[in-house]
């Protein structure tokens, strides 16, 4: 018998366009403090985190432009869909991201958001550097390389 997915564990948001426009170097995993509304509108899957980054102030870290939907059933009790939501990490990791924004000019970009397996909303961080155009170009040829090389050997086989 093939063993089920847990229902709560699901991607929610993806920022399918950090990985070209970033060389990600680590990752990192993150909660985030959220309300009930914006639980909820989540569940149903409208929310979008491709505009936003990751910034670290007042010794905290907080996920900057990132969309959750208005939760309609929640009225006047709802949530304003493009506020500062603060990032739970641990203090050595808040250093260490810290550190490499300081004296290595990287950023932190959300790669993923999604429920675990306890049904708790977890942001999948990026330490990441800009890539230059020719180094974007260069991601983009290795792509097409590998789609062409796949494409002979289905054809040979």
């Amino acid at each position: 018998m093939a063993q089920k997915s847990d229902p709560n564990s699901k991607l929610i948001a993806e920022n399918r366009q950090a990985r070209y426009h970033y060389a990600v170097e680590d990752t990192l995993e993150a909660g985030i403090v959220l309300t009930g509304s914006e639980v909820k509108s989540l569940r149903t899957g409208q929310s979008n985190i491709a505009e936003s980054y990751a910034s670290v102030e007042n010794s905290e870290l907080w996920l900057i432009n990132s969309y959750i939907a208005a939760y309609k059933e929640a009225g006047v009790f709802g949530h304003e869909e493009r506020r500062h939501r603060k990032l739970l990490v641990s203090k050595r990791e808040l250093s260490r991201l810290w550190q490499a924004i300081g004296r290595e000019g990287m950023t932190i970009v959300p790669l993923k958001m999604y429920f675990n397996d306890k049904g708790r909303v977890k942001l999948l961080l990026g330490i990441a550097k800009g890539k230059k155009v020719a180094d974007k170009r260069e991601t983009e040829a290795k792509r097409d390389w590998n789609r062409q090389k796949q494409r002979l050997l289905k054809q040979h086989s």
